[in-house]
């Protein structure tokens, strides 16, 4: 397993980072595919055997016992100095903004929460899961810059966001003295590609790692057309993500399918082959130990430019979708504000 610097940072993390959404209580959360603690911990193991370090879980998933199932088998299979463990935390919730807690004492909270359920003393990376319209931007970076202060974060990420906000976060971290973001993780993988827009180029001028989800679409990229599977059949949200485009996708993922019987190796290859020579480090999710045997795998193909471009070609541009729809409209509306001397806009 190759290796990187994960942007401005010291630390040093495997080419591919293993996503824990599919591990946890399939009755504590919104996923029903998700995988039991024995099914995780043998994925979890075979990880690490495969030389992966890097493992991404939130506290949204599935209740908290994603971050629960990841806590005890890395105390049971690795020391804690051979792994880099990120977990994110959502925006305060309109009952807290209501009670009067404060963004900052949320974030420790959510922090803290956290490492109870790892088990841990510390994340490596804390991430802001989604920009939070309602809490002041300053209450957010210096609440993350605490627990950096404090020990419990060794740095910070964000995830779902438009490059202006991370730009204007790192700026506002820059003139105050803050920690500052240096790494984001978005949507980003062949059929959905608008991070390519803006936030690639700010990544790369930045020096800040790219570390996208959905690196496999939920699946439509490690599988044929007509194949299926049960996440593929019950993941409501992957659906919403993926099926208004489903016809543009297609000529994409037979492309995917034709190179990889072309190269004699599986589509996932193929597909995260591709993103890996954009970012730093995918997040691919693993419910099967095929799964992260098969990224591991991909670590180890280099596509041809000609390839690269073979693959890109019929790609169309997508409107954004789930949660950064979401902030389009919340955008929007944070926009509709007086200004002197102006009208509303």
């Amino acid at each position: 397993m190759r290796s990187i610097q994960l942007g401005n940072s010291d630390l040093k993390v495997s080419r591919i980072c293993m996503g824990c959404m599919g591990f946890g209580d399939p009755a504590r959360g919104q996923h029903t595919w998700t995988v039991d603690e024995k099914t995780s911990r043998e994925i979890i193991r075979r990880g690490l055997e495969l030389g992966v370090n890097f493992f991404d879980t939130a506290s949204a998933y599935q209740g908290g016992s994603s971050e629960q199932y990841l806590g005890r088998a890395l105390k049971s299979f690795a020391r804690r100095d051979q792994v880099v463990v990120a977990t994110k935390f959502l925006p305060r919730t309109q009952e807290e903004i209501s009670a009067g807690v404060s963004g900052q004492q949320h974030i420790l909270r959510m922090l803290d929460s956290s490492l109870q359920n790892l088990g841990m003393e510390y994340v490596d990376l804390y991430i802001y899961h989604m920009w939070d319209y309602q809490t002041p931007l300053y209450d957010i970076m210096e609440g993350l810059d605490r627990t950096v202060k404090a020990g419990k974060a060794r740095y910070i990420g964000i995830s779902n966001c438009f490059a202006w906000q991370l730009t204007k976060a790192n700026a506002l971290a820059e003139r105050e003295g803050f920690a500052k973001f240096i790494s984001v993780q978005g949507h980003y993988n062949l059929i959905f590609r608008e991070e390519e827009r803006e936030m690639a180029g700010l990544c790369r001028e930045d020096g800040i790692a790219m570390t996208p989800y959905s690196a496999l679409a939920g699946g439509r990229l490690a599988k044929r057309p007509g194949e299926s599977s049960k996440r593929r059949a019950e993941d409501d949200y992957a659906r919403l993500k993926y099926d208004g485009m489903a016809k543009q996708d297609e000529p994409v993922i037979r492309r995917v399918a034709e190179l990889a019987d072309r190269r004699q190796t599986s589509m996932t290859a193929i597909a995260l082959a591709w993103l890996l020579s954009k970012v730093s480090a995918p997040v691919v999710g693993a419910t099967k130990l095929s799964h992260i045997e098969g990224a591991a795998r991909a670590v180890e193909l280099t596509l041809q430019p000609e390839e690269i471009a073979y693959l890109e070609e019929l790609y169309v541009p997508h409107p954004l979708v789930g949660v950064m729809a979401q902030n389009t409209a919340a955008a929007a509306k944070e926009k509709q504000v007086w200004s002197p001397g102006c009208q509303k806009i």
